[in-house]
């Protein structure tokens, strides 16, 4: 497994709303589900909450433990995953024209998917091949996640086609279960087990089939919102993205450079060396997070502009009005009252 997981370390709560509900429904509790994940009811009962990825995969480790012995229980489990649980990702591909530009925008945002492999498409003699790359999936967790991916690409294309996939052969990587009927039953094939490649091959002509759902222009916009999303939680990524959650976790007391670099576990020097790398800087995250925190706290309606200027390190009120001035335009007090 690589320094750096190819997959987003942020994404959407519903994945582990989803597997949670699979693993209640085949008997198991909410302490043998979420043990360990860092993952509560709040989560669970908030459709825009997002989670870390590493939260995920602690609940599929649960999952696995517990239900791992059964054949075929993760491709049950991708099966669920419809496309109207992906948001705009989801619509973006009901409204491509066809099957392969579906596939194309698809793995060309797959960072906004629950997957955990990396994809990609190649086409051969009349076939179309899916090949899931699992050299970054934890060794522990292969099994699971190879068949809960797979059964979540079969889901995928009967939601855009409404018709079962043509599948011509599917490849696993893992060794054989000690039933091959359910995934007989689901894929139509029997799997080859042992194999070099993980590999889903369909018929070719699925690829230029017409999607019922085609929308040129929906699906322009939407693949904008993709584009805008996906941009959005790698901003969050890298150091930049660690600072600023620092930052914001504790505002009233934001740490200066030193006590930062000391906190993370280098000098000033090397933080600020890596931050430029980043095209960034300390002085403009403290920034960004005072006024973000601004914001909040003159939203509130309550809260004096000295409190306010005094919670975000700022020694006169008169700072804190020019630097809010600068970011909006506005006083603080205008922009409460608009």
């Amino acid at each position: 497994m690589s320094a750096t997981p190819p997959w987003s370390p942020r994404r959407s709560a519903v994945s582990v709303q989803l597997l949670t509900q699979f693993a209640l429904d085949h008997g198991l509790n909410l302490e043998q589900c979420l043990g360990g994940t860092g993952l509560d009811l709040g989560v669970l009962a908030d459709p825009g909450a997002e989670v870390d990825a590493e939260q995920e995969l602690s609940l599929v480790r649960n999952l696995a433990r517990h239900l791992g012995h059964i054949p075929g229980i993760g491709l049950k489990a991708g099966l669920r995953y419809h496309l109207n649980t992906y948001g705009i990702w989801g619509f973006a591909l009901l409204s491509s024209a066809n099957f392969l530009s579906a596939a194309r925008l698809g793995l060309r945002y797959l960072d906004l998917t629950y997957a955990f492999h990396r994809m990609r498409l190649e086409e051969h003699d009349g076939e179309a091949h899916l090949l899931l790359d699992d050299t970054d999936v934890p060794e522990d967790l292969r099994n699971f996640l190879i068949e809960r991916d797979g059964g979540g690409v079969l889901r995928i294309q009967r939601d855009l086609t409404n018709q079962p996939a043509p599948v011509r052969q599917v490849s696993f990587r893992r060794e054989a279960p000690s039933d091959a009927q359910p995934y007989i039953d689901e894929l139509g094939v029997r799997p080859l087990f042992g194999q070099a490649e993980n590999r889903i091959v369909f018929d070719s002509r699925i690829l230029e089939l017409p999607l019922p759902g085609a929308n040129p222009e929906a699906a322009l916009r939407c693949e904008e919102q993709c584009r805008a999303l996906l941009a959005r939680r790698q901003e969050r990524t890298g150091l930049s993205g660690q600072i600023r959650d620092r930052l914001l976790a504790t505002p009233g007391r934001l740490p200066d450079m030193e006590q930062m670099a000391e906190a993370m576990h280098m000098t000033s020097r090397t933080l600020r060396r890596r931050l430029e790398a980043e095209g960034s800087s300390f002085r403009a995250l403290v920034d960004e997070v005072r006024q973000a925190l601004a914001e909040e706290l003159l939203a509130t309606g309550v809260i004096r502009l000295e409190e306010i200027a005094e919670r975000l390190g700022y020694g006169e009120v008169s700072n804190f009005i020019h630097a809010f001035r600068r970011w909006k335009g506005v006083t603080p007090g205008r922009f409460r009252r608009g």
